[in-house]
């Protein structure tokens, strides 16, 4: 059985279809990636399957054999389902320790234990506990996406929804990004994966799912998909994968 199905499912905001009947499974323990040209729905359909901040108009999405279209965002997170988001979100005001036990605390963790999945999630993605008492605004680009990703992590989740975290990094911090999302998968976590880089796209997925203007234009292997003339015109232009 699937961890996570889509079946028809459709986001609608007055006549622009920005989820337009979206289906497609992601096994346990895979890398699933998902690209698309901008206002594609993308972050849309990320939206939906969390519930955050609201989920389809149609469609099932069964998650580890439950229908959760219907349920709110922290009732769906309590199931094992975590995200990130395009920006580097955190609370500046607080530190970086107290940004992760939030992420702990919101799934539903208990005192005790939400430190500590917030103290390990935090070295896990290469904080040192010198860094835990740091105001989270005092952060970097990519030090704040790595907060987002432990904070993630601290919820214990199944699945974690990644929405393109190698925005506005460099090369080098991209390299550690595919490092790091490797060894999040090895732990053991689902990942479903949006990016425009394909570097990191290709590096990590096992299956690639595109999508132009809110519906699926293809799914499969991921250098299969790219090579889709309907793909390269759409998305792509006249770059090729060698």
């Amino acid at each position: 059985m699937a961890l996570l199905e889509l079946d028809g499912v459709s986001k609608a905001f007055g006549s622009l279809k920005a989820v337009d009947n979206v289906s497609f499974k992601v096994e346990a323990g895979e890398i699933f990636g998902i690209a698309g040209p901008n206002g594609s729905g993308k972050s849309t359909l990320f939206n939906t399957i969390t519930g955050i901040p609201f989920g389809p108009d149609r469609g099932t999405i069964r998650f580890d054999g439950v229908e959760i279209q219907k349920l709110r965002g922290h009732r769906i997170a309590r199931l094992g389902l975590a995200r990130t988001f395009q920006r580097e979100t955190a609370f500046d005001g607080l530190t970086v320790f107290e940004n992760a036990l939030m992420g702990s605390a919101f799934g539903g963790q208990q005192t005790v234990e939400a430190a500590a999945s917030a103290a390990e999630a935090l070295e896990f993605v290469g904080f040192s506990a010198q860094d835990f008492g740091r105001p989270a605004g005092e952060l970097s680009v990519f030090q704040r996406k790595c907060l987002m990703l432990a904070t993630a992590i601290a919820m214990k989740p199944k699945m974690l929804l990644l929405d393109e975290p190698a925005s506005s990094l460099t090369k080098p911090e991209i390299d550690s990004s595919i490092e790091l999302i490797r060894r999040t998968a090895a732990r053991g976590i689902t990942i479903l994966l949006i990016e425009h880089v394909l570097t990191l796209l290709m590096s990590l997925s096992q299956h690639l799912l595109v999508l132009n203007e809110g519906s699926v234009l293809a799914l499969g292997d991921p250098r299969t998909v790219v090579a889709d003339q309907r793909v390269v015109e759409a998305y792509l232009g006249s770059r090729k994968v060698a």
